[in-house]
C-alpha cells in the first residue's frame, strides 16, 4: 500500500470504530448498517492505494509505461519544458479503478521538475493537459530526454512527485502518485518507435510503450 493512503485509511478506521460503538445497542436498521458501509469504504481506500511490485522488462532501449490505465492518444506535439523541438506524446487515462502509483519510464538523471496549480476538468478532455493542476518531471537518459507529466482529474485533488532535480531514477522506479482519477502524459523524442496505440491497456513499470532510436 502506498504511504499516501495511510492517513485516509486511519480516518476510515476511526469512523468504523465510532460507528460500531454507536450501533452497539441500536438493533437492526441504519445504525447496524453504518459500520458495514464504512468498512466497505475502508477496504476500497486500501485497495485504491495499492502499490504492487513491478519488474521492468529486460533489454536495452525499452521505455516502460509510467502509469496503469488506457492509452487515450499517441500524437506529435511541440517539445515540453526542457525538450527542444517536437516530441511524441503518449497520453494515458487512469480510472478510479487503476493503480495510481507512477513509475519512471527509463533510467536517468532528473534535470527538471515543476508544479503548476490549475483546474480539475475531467482528465479525458483534451484541454485538461494545459489547464489542470499538473506536475512535470524531466529525465535525461543516455538515449535522450523524456518527460512525465502527472495531471489531476475531476476527482483528483493531490499530486505527489518523489524525485527532484539532481536525483537519479531507474526504469520502473516509483516517481509519484495522483489521488482518485487522473491522467499521465509521456513525452519522448519523435524518432523513438512507439509500441502502443489508442485504446490499449498498459501497466506502469511493465508495459513497453516505446523503444529508443538506434
Amino acid at each position: 500500500m502506498a504511504r499516501e493512503g495511510l492517513p485516509f485509511l486511519a480516518v476510515c478506521a476511526v469512523l468504523v470504530a465510532a460507528a460500531l460503538l454507536w450501533a452497539r445497542d441500536g438493533g437492526w436498521g441504519a445504525r447496524s448498517a453504518t459500520p458495514a458501509g464504512l468498512a466497505v469504504l475502508a477496504l476500497f481506500v486500501a485497495w485504491f492505494f495499492r502499490d504492487p511490485e513491478r519488474r521492468a522488462p529486460d533489454g536495452a532501449g525499452v521505455v516502460v509505461s509510467p502509469a496503469d490505465g488506457k492509452v487515450m492518444s499517441v500524437e506529435a506535439v511541440d517539445g515540453e519544458d526542457f525538450m527542444a523541438g517536437t516530441a511524441t506524446r503518449v497520453t494515458i487515462f487512469l480510472s478510479i479503478f487503476d493503480v495510481h502509483v507512477q513509475r519512471a519510464p527509463l533510467g536517468g538523471r532528473v534535470r527538471h521538475y515543476s508544479y503548476r496549480g490549475g483546474r480539475y476538468l475531467p482528465a479525458w478532455r483534451p484541454e485538461a493537459g494545459s489547464i489542470n493542476e499538473q506536475a512535470t518531471l524531466g529525465i535525461e537518459t543516455e538515449a535522450g530526454p523524456v518527460v512525465v507529466r502527472q495531471i489531476a482529474g475531476l476527482v483528483a485533488r493531490r499530486i505527489v512527485t518523489y524525485p527532484r532535480e539532481g536525483g537519479s531514477v531507474a526504469a520502473g522506479d516509483r516517481i509519484g502518485l495522483i489521488r482518485f482519477g487522473s491522467r499521465v502524459d509521456l513525452f519522448v523524442p519523435p524518432e523513438w518507435a512507439v509500441a502502443v496505440q489508442r485504446g490499449e491497456a498498459v501497466r506502469g513499470g511493465e508495459t513497453v510503450v516505446a523503444r529508443v532510436a538506434g
